[in-house]
């Protein structure tokens, strides 16, 4: 299967969020949209990092609550990785 089936089933809509958005903001456009990550980006065009649940999760023990006022900026991944729309998800889950 190509990534472009996943796209066609899914959709091609990119949700994104800018970095110095509050994870509160993120938190709310995770549940407005019923996903799981947000791609960070002052544009709306160029990825600057992404951003998931788990990033916060990850945060929550040593901030507490605090996380919620803190940027994306300062949770997000800013090493992506991409792929193009004729991959495969068997060779993408390999790579992973």
């Amino acid at each position: 299967m190509r990534i472009t089936e996943v796209l066609r089933h899914k959709g091609a809509t990119v949700v994104t969020i800018s970095p110095d958005r509050t994870v509160r903001e993120l938190l709310a456009l995770l549940g407005e949209h019923r996903i799981g990550a947000l791609v960070v980006s002052e544009d709306g065009r160029h990825v600057a990092g992404i951003v998931s649940e788990r990033d916060i999760v990850r945060r929550l023990p040593s901030d507490g609550d605090g996380v919620l006022d803190s940027p994306v900026a300062s949770i997000m991944t800013v090493d992506v990785y991409s792929c193009s729309r004729e991959d495969s998800v068997e060779d993408l889950m390999a790579a992973m």
